[in-house]
């Protein structure tokens, strides 16, 4: 709605970003875990279709989605047989939207830790009689902090950029569907500029300190690509 409050829509925003985090990173661990680890075939597969949303239009993801969690798709006809109605058009809808399409930005930091990580930890840790979720925890887990600031940083401020994926499954409701950039583009199509200017000046900035956080935060990325080039 054009002249509406952006704090709305702001709040929704860090919400659903939070949230999605959140999840990405329980979800992420497990899957970046069997990709960094596993020699099966499937793995080419799985990594592929993890890192899809890189490469894959956000309408086109976005309208699958909402076919899939329709009232004709099989999604969709679960949650109703469940009780939990459609998620299209729901900040629920949103979540899970936000977290197929920001998958591949926490995943891969994961992943590529968990590889940096080598055999020779988790060799001590067995030869010490360690079980596979204490060398998880207490070797693992902190070897991967880097790659964890960087998924967690990144999985957030991706989810904050999204649009097309946000406007093809939750459209456009006050309070309950839209984001930042959903009112973005509100504000444009009422030619209101100085309402949007101010939204777009804060994204850039966002996402400047992201950017900014990520780099000073996480030296020892840079010094891995440094020594790598």
């Amino acid at each position: 709605m054009p002249g509406a409050s952006p704090w709305g829509a702001i709040a929704l925003t860090l919400q659903l970003a939070g949230l999605s985090t959140l999840i990405l990173l329980l979800l992420g661990t497990p899957l970046a875990w069997w990709l960094a680890r596993t020699r099966s075939w499937l793995k080419g597969p799985v990594g592929a279709l993890v890192a899809l949303p890189i490469v894959l239009p956000p309408t086109v993801l976005g309208f699958y989605l909402l076919v899939t969690m329709g009232p004709h798709g099989p999604v969709g006809q679960l949650t109703q047989s469940l009780g939990l109605g459609l998620l299209p058009f729901s900040f629920a809808g949103l979540v899970v939207g936000s977290v197929i399409y920001s998958l591949p930005f926490v995943v891969q930091p994961l992943q590529n830790s968990f590889e940096a990580i080598g055999e020779q930890p988790l060799e001590a840790a067995a030869t010490l009689r360690a079980s596979p979720w204490d060398t998880f925890v207490n070797v693992v887990l902190p070897l991967a902090r880097p790659g964890y600031l960087t998924a967690t940083i990144m999985g957030f401020a991706h989810t904050v950029g999204e649009f097309g994926v946000v406007l093809m499954i939750g459209g456009n409701i006050p309070d309950k569907t839209r984001v930042v950039s959903i009112q973005i583009y509100d504000h444009v199509e009422a030619m209101e500029y100085a309402q949007a200017h101010g939204l777009a000046a804060g994204m850039v900035v966002f996402s400047f300190v992201v950017l900014l956080l990520l780099y000073t935060l996480n030296p020892t990325g840079r010094r891995q690509r440094g020594h790598r080039a």
